[in-house]
């Protein structure tokens, strides 16, 4: 554990001084608030353009950050040999790995939560803002899917040999998750037996993570109705009062398979020199 925490508070220490951070950071602040100043007049509330614009934008822009900050971590240690430096002392894979992922996730948390803070004050100031329960709602994805991200860019950083791939595999993920995702489903889809086509999408969505976090909150704001009637069994279990514990549960499933992957995997190559 001490090791664990110890690589932790190295990782926030350098993720504090990545100028990439407050690049982030001032962007994701500067869009937010320009969206508020542009498309509201008073409070938001619920699903309405200004926040469905905010979701499309969070999920362009959060998981790529969250991707080449995580990835680009574990290249950088083999490319400049901190890794093997490091391996001499007796630090365990998971506690290398795990610190990383919690040392990485306090950066994004802070991240995000200074981003919503600066646009939402700013807003306030100037009469536009969110409602507090859609802000808070919008805090919750926006943190989520930065976490979700960041557990695929371990992954890719282990199986990455050096920043140029881990740049390529990094872009490819978010271009297919993010980008390509409805119109290559749509195509996909299109092959399948209609009864199919509902058990299939929701193993889909549940593999895609900007998609599970975007669906989980478009419900929760009071957007459900324009997902179609294919997610209707997702509104209903959503819309329950258990919904926000199984989104949870999902998340956790979600971030503890792709670190635990990205562990066996950097523990393989590490016993075979």
């Amino acid at each position: 554990m001490r090791h664990l925490i110890q690589v932790a508070a190295r990782e926030t220490r350098l993720g504090f001084r990545n100028p990439w951070a407050y690049s982030f950071m001032a962007l994701f602040a500067l869009f937010m608030l320009g969206l508020l100043l542009i498309n509201a007049q008073g409070y938001v509330q619920g699903y309405s353009g200004t926040t469905g614009t905010l979701l499309n934008l969070s999920v362009y822009l959060l998981p790529l950050m969250a991707l080449l900050l995580g990835s680009f971590s574990l290249a950088t240690e083999k490319e400049e040999g901190s890794w093997e430096l490091l391996s001499v002392y007796p630090l365990s894979t998971a506690s290398f790995i795990v610190g990383k992922y919690g040392g990485l996730a306090l950066v994004l948390i802070v991240i995000v939560s200074v981003g919503f803070g600066l646009s939402g004050l700013i807003g306030s100031l100037a009469g536009a803002s969110f409602g507090f329960q859609t802000y808070v709602q919008l805090l919750v994805f926006s943190v989520s899917v930065s976490l979700l991200y960041l557990a695929v860019a371990m992954l890719v950083g282990t199986i990455a040999k050096n920043r140029w791939q881990a740049l390529t595999i990094g872009v490819s993920i978010w271009f297919f998750t993010v980008i390509g995702w409805a119109p290559i489903l749509l195509a996909a889809l299109g092959f399948l037996p209609y009864p199919l086509i509902k058990p299939v999408l929701s193993v889909l969505t549940l593999l895609n993570p900007a998609e599970l976090a975007r669906l989980f909150t478009v419900v929760k704001l009071g957007g459900g109705s324009i997902m179609g009637p294919e997610y209707y069994e997702w509104m209903l279990w959503v819309k329950r009062p258990t919904g926000t514990i199984a989104y949870i549960a999902a998340v956790t499933v979600w971030i503890g398979a792709a670190v635990g992957a990205s562990q066996l995997i950097w523990e393989r190559r590490r016993s075979r020199g």
